[in-house]
């Protein structure tokens, strides 16, 4: 008798974790219509570049019965860093061919039509707009910009850690975007639908130009 209720405790955990959320806990950004980029300020300003070799673009993604863990491994970007973060800005481009996943046949079907469509839409981009003081969950700050995906452009605003050093400008963030504000509406099967949320971590170390 008290085997199987602990068997039936087991497995009931099993299946909680399974069809547990990953985005639930996670900040949620706010998604609207795409700002005017200004021009980058050229005053004294320092530049740090964003490589796939001191910074990382990982996801997760889910459906009903589990998650799946990915990232981006060819990215560009820089920080033009003006001495005051809340007038500096950030850009970097993806590479949307360099998406991997923790399942192979999964890295090649989010290639497809079905998902992010890479021969037709090759790079994913962002460019800040803004980044004020302050932010969610204990971040030093909130960033907007636009983010280009999936040939949508929206304005995302989320929260981020910023911390600047003379050698190195490093952003840490986790946040979750709505994968259908962007045109990616693949549903899944209809016994395991994918969520439309997928988090997003950023792990930047920008190093001085």
């Amino acid at each position: 008798m008290r085997r199987g209720f602990a068997i039936t405790i087991l497995l009931g955990f099993l299946v909680f974790t399974a069809c547990n959320d990953p985005a639930a806990d996670t900040t949620k950004a706010r998604t609207g219509e795409a700002a005017q980029v200004a021009s980058p300020a050229t005053a004294q300003g320092q530049k740090y570049l964003i490589t796939p070799q001191n910074s990382k673009i990982e996801f997760v993604g889910s459906k009903v019965t589990g998650h799946h863990n990915g990232s981006f491994g060819d990215f560009s970007g820089e920080i033009d860093h003006t001495g005051n973060p809340e007038t500096s800005r950030v850009s970097i481009t993806i590479k949307t061919d360099s998406i991997t996943t923790d399942t192979p046949d999964l890295t090649k079907h989010l290639k497809t039509a079905d998902f992010f469509d890479v021969a037709k839409f090759p790079e994913a981009k962002f460019v800040s707009t803004a980044i004020k003081p302050g932010g969610e969950n204990g971040a030093t700050h909130t960033v907007t910009g636009n983010l280009t995906l999936h040939g949508v452009t929206k304005a995302v605003t989320f929260p981020a850690t910023i911390n600047v050093t003379p050698d190195a400008a490093t952003v840490e963030s986790s946040f979750s975007i709505n994968r259908k504000d962007f045109g990616i509406n693949y549903a899944g099967a209809a016994d395991n639908l994918i969520r439309d949320d997928v988090v997003l971590t950023l792990h930047i170390r920008a190093t001085k130009a």
